[in-house]
């Protein structure tokens, strides 16, 4: 038995490589890393990412993607307490109440010393946001990793951000939607999924809810290493958007869980970074892997998402 909150065994995932499928087309300016994406009311596609003051991409269907710049003119002048060379990485795009809203991090390698920000814009181009300062942070001495944050706003409006990077795993907190900040009334700190063994590799957390699941997806293992990168996305699901999530074997996420969603295949390698992105035809996947056959850059993957059996398949 694993609880109240288990879930029933489902139907294996693809066992070997080649049941995963390859990317769909995009073109343009297409080596991003962490990618986030959203669809803006006037239909462009926004695509954010790591580096480059959050460098700053568009599309108006969803294939040709053009680099326009940078969400942030000028660095925030806290982020040098955190980076020396004012690198933010990984953010997160939402669209709520008539403006554009985007967490950040900042930090440097194998430091936990880190802040996740938050910027808000009424029309989401490059230069135009205004940072709000920092949302949440934490230091050499903290057991987790304040990085690659993920607002997910639940139906009843409670308003929740993912966040967490190797160390004790990945972690949630609840916000207030009046301010983006944490909520002065809840200051929990919950825990959704975590490695037992060196290096606790589980990272960059996205959390959607489908079907009445919550469902939990991060990337596990070596990101940036290039074609040496091992990274992969799993997935869990819960009843709350606290947890615990199991995986398809009723295996706890906080217990080493975690079903495999994409995972290197062919010159795809590493696949991870990901967002979980609605639009008109369906969900879609995107994420960031190293292409084999470009000495291992990084790339812009997209692909479509199914639900069928209660679990997420990529194709």
């Amino acid at each position: 038995m694993f609880g109240e909150d288990a879930q029933p065994k489902a139907a294996a995932a693809p066992s070997s490589a080649s049941a995963y499928p390859g990317p769909g087309r995009v073109t343009g300016d297409v080596v991003v890393h962490d990618p986030t994406m959203l669809r803006a009311p006037d239909g462009r596609y926004l695509l954010h990412s790591t580096h480059g003051y959050v460098e700053s991409r568009t599309s108006t269907d969803r294939v040709a993607f053009r680099r326009d710049g940078n969400a942030f003119s000028s660095p925030p002048g806290w982020w040098s307490r955190y980076s020396a060379g004012n690198d933010p990485w990984a953010p997160d795009l939402s669209y709520h109440g008539g403006r554009y809203l985007m967490y950040y991090s900042v930090s440097t390698f194998h430091s936990n010393t880190s802040a996740i920000g938050l910027a808000t814009s009424t029309t989401g181009t490059p230069g135009s946001w205004k940072d709000q300062g920092i949302v949440h942070s934490s230091t050499a001495g903290s057991d987790y990793n304040a990085i690659d944050p993920d607002l997910f706003v639940d139906d009843d409006g409670t308003w929740w951000l993912a966040f967490g990077s190797h160390w004790s795993g990945i972690k949630m907190i609840r916000l207030d939607p009046r301010t983006g900040k944490q909520y002065a009334g809840d200051t929990t700190r919950h825990s959704l999924a975590s490695r037992s063994q060196a290096p606790r590799a589980v990272e960059g957390p996205t959390v959607v809810k489908r079907n009445g699941y919550y469902y939990l997806f991060a990337s596990y293992d070596t990101c940036c290493s290039g074609t040496a990168s091992t990274y992969k996305i799993k997935v869990g699901r819960a009843t709350k958007p606290t947890g615990p999530y199991y995986d398809r074997d009723g295996v706890a996420m906080n217990k080493d869980g975690g079903t495999v969603v994409l995972a290197s295949h062919g010159s795809v390698i590493g696949p991870g970074g990901q967002d979980i992105m609605s639009d008109a035809d369906g969900d879609l996947l995107v994420y960031h892997y190293y292409d084999g056959r470009d000495n291992g850059a990084p790339k812009l993957g997209l692909n479509r998402l199914t639900w069928s059996g209660g679990w997420p398949t990529a194709y």
